[in-house]
């Protein structure tokens, strides 16, 4: 008699079955979230997305309240009558969020598309600094 240890997990995983016929794959479009690089300069955020196969045009980035959010969809392009054996990249929607620092020009946000990757510069605002007003005495 072989002993197994009881994993809650793997009964879930019986219950809500998520797999396909291998064991590994996603049964179906699942939602993902693409991998993000973020640094920084003296004049700006950098945020870069992995994002291959996503066409341009299925790519938005919107601000509101200064949450900047890219989302889209990356679809399954279909073999014909191929037999798929395996299926590790994520396809269907995909979004991201990320909450901007209270130093950023939300009007300067610039977006480009490479091999791939989305770059977005988010341009940091010009620090107003306090000036000295004279007070005439009478």
């Amino acid at each position: 008699m072989n002993m197994m240890s009881w994993s809650p997990f793997r009964e879930l995983d019986r219950i809500f079955p998520r797999y396909g016929v291998f064991g590994d794959e996603p049964a179906g479009p699942v939602q993902w979230s693409p991998a993000a690089d973020i640094s920084e300069t003296d004049e700006a955020y950098l945020i870069e997305l992995d994002l291959p196969s996503v066409p341009r045009d299925a790519i938005n980035v919107t601000v509101k309240d200064g949450v900047l959010t890219v989302s889209g969809e990356r679809k399954s392009e279909s073999n014909g009558d191929a037999r798929r054996h395996r299926v590790e990249r994520r396809y269907g929607e995909f979004f991201r969020s990320f909450r901007l620092p209270e130093d950023v020009d939300d009007n300067s946000i610039a977006a480009t598309v490479k091999d791939g990757s989305l770059s977005l510069s988010v341009r940091k605002r010009q620090e107003v600094l306090p000036r000295t007003i004279s007070v005439d005495v009478h």
